[in-house]
């Protein structure tokens, strides 16, 4: 048996070991307190740790502008979603896709992944590609949400500046944000993670080893399977991610990328689950509506979907990202990538095909 196999197999039993636990965290605090441990500490401790150990120049740069670019061509994309799936754009639905589909969440999803088979160096360029990627969801999506509600409900009052200067203040806040900055410091300065004292390396060194037991884990523990929506919820993730292997392959071609750890960052990072962060947004403005007594089907944005697509997305993201890693070169090569693509598209649109072939039929 493979390594890489073996090492699938371990995972996948952690999440396993997460679902057979999920009858003792019958709160969902418990599990929130899970995933604070992981994004408060394990997971900044691993970053911190990768970002040290490396020699990082000013080229790197280029990194956080291309994640960047990816999510505004997959925000250009999503209004293609709508034609297949015959949604509005400007309806609740399509502005809440326009939110999701775009965003990314790879720390849950991706990074504790590619620290596994990629190794520390690729997870350090992954943590310099989410900058770009937090710029989007936490800057970009949310003046997005703006527009959309003030469109939406004619509100004249609401200050943007003054929420702008409330978000870039949490977003350095967060403990992630912190160390990535903290570390890109240091090394500006000449110390790298060798040069540290040996108590600050060891407890660095002891919070990370939790990171991807704890990931997984929590993916067990979290995963939802609710009724609802789900059908459209499966063809919007089908969709999302043969677009986002398409793009990957042209981004691939375009900067003549030849080292397969950096193909192979550059097909799973934008594979990652939905950020939360749209859904921060999302309920933000869902709570001034509740204030304003509008109705359901008059709201900007349908959160029933938001939270679903949510659920959804992290286990499907876990499941193709780590698919994707265990076959080593197979997805670098961009013609497998190319159909691989085509066939998710096609599995996510062939249901509403069919189901308007169907009433056409029996309308006959």
């Amino acid at each position: 048996m493979s390594d890489a196999l073996q090492k699938t197999i371990t995972l996948l039993l952690l999440i396993g070991l997460g679902l057979l636990l999920r009858g003792k965290f019958k709160s969902k605090d418990q599990t929130n307190g899970i995933k604070e441990i992981i994004l408060s500490v394990a997971l900044p401790s691993t970053i911190f740790i990768s970002l040290m150990k490396i020699d990082i120049d000013s080229s790197m740069i280029i990194i956080p502008l291309v994640t960047l670019v990816f999510n505004f061509l997959m925000f250009f994309s999503a209004p293609l979603a709508f034609a297949i799936f015959g949604i509005e754009k400007n309806s609740p639905t399509g502005r809440t896709l326009m939110m999701l589909i775009p965003s990314l969440a790879p720390g849950l999803s991706c990074f504790p992944f590619i620290a596994e088979f990629l190794g520390e160096k690729s997870l350090a360029i992954a943590a310099l590609a989410d900058v770009g990627n937090k710029f989007f969801v936490l800057i970009s999506l949310y003046i997005l949400a703006m527009n959309m509600f003030l469109k939406n409900s004619h509100d004249t009052e609401t200050k943007m500046g003054g929420k702008l200067k409330s978000l870039f203040g949490n977003m350095f806040q967060e403990p992630i944000n912190v160390l990535i900055i903290l570390a890109l410091v240091l090394l500006g300065l000449g110390i790298n993670y060798k040069t540290l004292p040996f108590f600050l390396t060891e407890i660095f060194d002891k919070t990370s080893a939790m990171m991807t037991p704890l990931v997984l884990l929590f993916i067990g523990l979290a995963v939802q399977l609710k009724e609802g929506k789900k059908a459209i919820v499966a063809s919007i993730l089908l969709f999302r991610a043969g677009s986002t292997m398409l793009i990957s392959a042209g981004m691939i071609y375009v900067l003549n990328l030849t080292d397969q750890s950096m193909i192979l960052l550059a097909i799973v990072i934008p594979l990652s689950a939905a950020s939360f962060w749209p859904l921060a947004h999302i309920s933000a403005f869902n709570l001034r509506e509740d204030a304003m007594g509008l109705a359901k089907e008059k709201r900007t944005f349908d959160m029933e979907l938001a939270v679903l697509l949510l659920a959804f997305s992290l286990p499907f993201s876990t499941i193709l990202i780590l698919g994707i890693l265990s076959t080593g070169a197979l997805f670098t090569h961009l013609t497998t990538l190319i159909i691989a693509g085509v066939v998710m598209i096609a599995l996510g649109g062939l249901p509403n095909l069919f189901s308007k072939v169907f009433v056409r039929v029996s309308k006959a």
